[in-house]
């Protein structure tokens, strides 16, 4: 990486006007905005007009102040610029300490070019290093929050803060797409580990044949492919935390292992016998019902027990549905800055109707949504007529038209008839598709399309069920057609 890749600025703090002048000549030349500073104040002055400064080059005696003290000083701004040390009397235990508040070198007068530039180039890749890393993390920190007002989540929210210091195994259950994962990440960003790795495993994921190399590690040739020694998810998340995501999903065989990691904190690389020591908190979450796993012999009782230290139940949107408007507002904002598009909004008709959705995704399934309608709109505000028609009226495309049945048998014919239409829509008039959800072989489904004069136009993506007069004209045939 190189470090000429943007205008770097760097202060220069040194007493001595020839010493300013020279290296002024030196870095203007590189391509680098100088600025100056005599003293302790005007380094501070200067620090306060610009704090887009990058670098300083700050001589550790100065008339008005230790330099040690300015650099610990400025070491406590938040991104603070990279330091080198210059001093014209220098001492190891002085260079020592100027590393231990935070310098990135320690150069000793006479300076010289080469030296000074090839300081400058380390220590301005390790600021572009650093700067990248907080933009990564700010963007996770805004991707990853938890948004929500209802009661629920805020009893959530405390459940989370009392929790991280310590290092409880923690079990988070609850559907799938509530937000587990942003649980796990919560827990995690709010812990004494939040400066360590945050190692994520989907234990559904991963073939049985592969999880314990992937939670373990490998040697190499320890089976057929293992051309290479490989570290395990445990080893990477030493000091820190791991999120085993779908944990009812391990097999019996891997759970044991599991099970060890949590009482002994010891693991053994697949193919190795040599143990290995990790300090690792352990986080799980599922979807399934432990318990009835557990007496169906599918999960093991003590891990379970040890997993669930400390439970949390992450609550289904629809039992927070007044949630879902600072939802949308919050996935709007991060969507159409991520696509640099125009901030989109939803109107109050739309978000109502959203509200009364059942939301079997949870989360995830509104997240979604949001996402595509921001994505296929040019319109700033999107409207109740922008919403997919499954949002509206699901429960009731089971109900036939009364005024239609005068008798029992009418009734039935038009439940069957409403019934088709409405899955022939879930599954894009897919006859082959629909037959099969339905339990009905696709010839019959066809002779009931026929029946009630239900077409499907090849391609279309439509089926329509005819008015009284248009019932005469032809209808699909048995010759495979099944609109796709």
């Amino acid at each position: 990486m190189s470090s000429k890749g943007k205008k770097w600025r760097i202060l220069i703090v040194d007493d001595e006007e020839n010493i300013r002048k020279s290296l002024r000549m030196i870095l203007e030349y590189e391509g680098y905005t100088i600025y100056e500073a005599a003293d302790g104040v005007e380094a501070r002055q200067r620090l306060e007009e610009h704090p887009e400064i990058d670098l300083v080059l700050l001589d550790i005696k100065l008339p008005d102040t230790d330099g040690l003290t300015l650099l610990a000083e400025i070491k406590k701004q938040p991104l603070a610029p990279e330091i080198i040390m210059i001093s014209g009397h220098g001492t190891i235990p002085m260079a020592v300490e100027a590393t231990k508040l935070g310098a990135f070198d320690f150069l000793e007068k006479p300076l010289h070019r080469e030296r000074i530039i090839l300081s400058l180039n380390h220590a301005l890749e390790s600021r572009q290093l650093r700067s990248a890393f907080q933009d990564i993390k700010k963007r996770a920190e805004k991707r990853y929050r938890l948004i929500g007002e209802h009661p629920l989540m805020k009893n959530l929210t405390e459940e989370i803060l009392k929790i991280a210091p310590t290092n409880a195994t923690v079990l988070i259950e609850g559907e799938s797409g509530t937000g587990k994962e942003l649980v796990a990440r919560a827990i995690h960003s709010h812990s004494l580990r939040a400066e360590e790795n945050f190692v994520q495993v989907n234990c559904a994921a991963i073939p049985e044949e592969l999880i314990e190399s992937e939670l373990f590690g490998h040697e190499k040739g320890a089976f057929t492919g293992a051309t290479e020694r490989q570290t395990g998810k445990f080893e990477l998340a030493d000091d820190g935390t791991i999120f085993l995501d779908e944990v009812g999903d391990m097999s019996l065989r891997t759970q044991s292992k599991v099970l060890r990691v949590l009482e002994e904190g010891e693991i053994q690389r697949v193919g190795s016998s040599k143990i290995i020591k990790v300090d690792v908190r352990v986080i799980a979450a599922t979807n399934k019902d432990l318990k009835r796993e557990m007496k169906d012999g599918r999960f093991r009782e003590d891990l379970y027990f040890r997993l669930n230290v400390v439970p949390i139940y992450v609550p289904p949107l629809r039992d927070r549905k007044e949630d879902i408007p600072l939802l949308v507002d919050y996935f709007c904002r991060v969507f159409s800055e991520e696509n640099n598009f125009k901030l989109k909004r939803f109107s109050p008709e739309a978000l109502g109707a959203m509200m009364k959705y059942h939301w079997k995704g949870n989360v995830r399934e509104l997240k979604n949504l949001v996402e595509r309608l921001i994505i296929m709109n040019d319109k700033e505000v999107i409207t109740i007529h922008d919403l997919p028609d499954y949002l509206f009226g699901e429960k009731e495309l089971y109900l036939p038209d009364l005024k239609k049945a005068g008798t029992l048998k009418e009734f039935r014919d038009e439940a069957e008839k409403t019934l088709i239409l409405y899955k022939l829509k879930a599954n894009n008039w897919n006859v082959s598709k629909t037959a099969r959800e339905i339990d009905t072989p696709r010839s019959n489904l066809y002779k009931k399309l026929e029946q009630y004069g239900i077409k499907i136009v090849a391609g279309a993506g439509e089926a329509v069920a005819p008015s009284a007069e248009e019932e005469g004209e032809e209808s699909p045939n048995s010759t495979g057609q099944d609109g796709r």
